[in-house]
């Protein structure tokens, strides 16, 4: 007989500290006998979020992510994987607290699930592995340079986790790529107005570019929108697809040259609304410098500190709003994979990078 769980959220899984939410938690037990409001998933793929797989790889072999080439360095990083989840029952990077997502197959619903999923549905969970209890029993695959591990494995979704059910019009790892990073051109598209200047911070990556799409989408003609990109490689991987009207490469972490480059390319007006997707430390000032006053910087990074970002706006009297991304938004599964229907480029895009 099923356990009966007293609450949606599995607080009941926390082993400590006790009295939190199982995000927060330092360790959750990830027993994979489920409770009566629990899903049991059969994991294929984790989909690392992009700050915690550097910060990993990193830590680590002291390298970037598309640098890791050899089986070694891969069981190096798949052991550190592995020793995280068997500490925290969960997989929740040590020092950016961050997790990611996971695809698989439903395997048993229980019996007092409330929801529409039932054994052999596809999907992926919109919900940070940061909470969510994993088994790692084996790292079969591993594509570091798109933060994705192919393991076998089991994962624990609560009644309150949110979902997609993988969709039949493209590969399983094209949606699942998107739908990591839903939550930023969901927030794109609410925040971004006809004719107003917008700049996306890392729009050359895999959260930016589908931002740029959603703010050229709803900005329009009127408007404009910048792409900052990290490097002249994803400059022009943003150029080929047409997504912004102007772009450029710039260090992030280059507050003062991020700011004179907004000021140029705006005529001193600064940004609307200022989109940060970088995955490194240390790029809050760029983005609030390049907003200007009453404008809105959103920053989805993980790697976003709340303390510098505020201490900062107010270290140069800066009135901005600060959005900090929350991965979800409502309907922004649906948001995301339209945009992979509407916009052939971004799909080919993804499809040959993470399908």
């Amino acid at each position: 007989m099923q356990k009966h769980a007293p609450n949606p959220y599995g607080t009941y899984r926390v082993i400590s500290p006790k009295g939190v939410l199982p995000q927060p938690a330092d360790v959750i037990d990830n027993n994979m006998e489920i409770w009566d409001n629990e899903v049991l998933i059969d994991v294929q793929t984790l989909n690392i979020d992009s700050a915690s797989f550097t910060e990993i790889v990193k830590r680590v072999l002291n390298k970037k992510p598309a640098e890791v080439t050899t089986k070694e360095e891969m069981e190096a990083i798949g052991n550190k994987m592995k020793e995280i989840v068997a500490h925290a029952g969960k997989h929740k990077n040590p020092w950016t607290g961050s997790g990611g997502m996971l695809m698989g197959t439903v395997e048993q619903v229980g019996d007092n699930y409330v929801g529409d999923l039932k054994p052999g549905d596809k999907i992926a969970t919109l919900v940070s592995l940061s909470l969510t209890p994993l088994r790692i029993d084996e790292i079969l695959e591993m594509r570091p340079a798109i933060d994705q591990v192919d393991i076998k494995g089991k994962a624990i979704l609560f009644q309150s986790g949110i979902y997609a059910k993988l969709p039949d019009d493209m590969p399983a790892g094209t949606a699942l790529s998107a739908l990591d990073v839903a939550g930023a051109p969901a927030q794109a598209a609410r925040l971004v107005q006809s004719g107003q200047k917008v700049l996306v911070i890392g729009g050359g990556g895999k959260s930016g570019l589908l931002c740029l799409y959603e703010a050229k989408k709803r900005a329009g003609v009127t408007g404009l929108v910048v792409c900052a990109a990290g490097s002249q490689k994803s400059e022009d991987r943003a150029r080929n697809l047409d997504l912004a009207d102007v772009y450029f490469h710039m260090d992030a972490t280059d507050a003062v040259g991020m700011y004179e480059k907004a000021m140029e390319l705006t005529n001193g007006e600064l940004f609307d609304v200022v989109i940060n997707c970088v995955s490194i430390e240390n790029t809050e000032m760029a983005s609030i410098l390049c907003t200007k006053d009453l404008g809105t910087v959103y920053f989805f990074s993980m790697a976003t500190s709340f303390t510098k970002a505020a201490l900062g706006a107010e270290g140069v009297g800066k009135d901005v709003t600060m959005i900090m991304g929350n991965g979800y938004a409502k309907g922004h599964a649906e948001i995301t994979l339209q945009v992979l229907r509407e916009h052939e480029g971004i799909r080919k895009l993804f499809e040959e990078m993470y399908a």
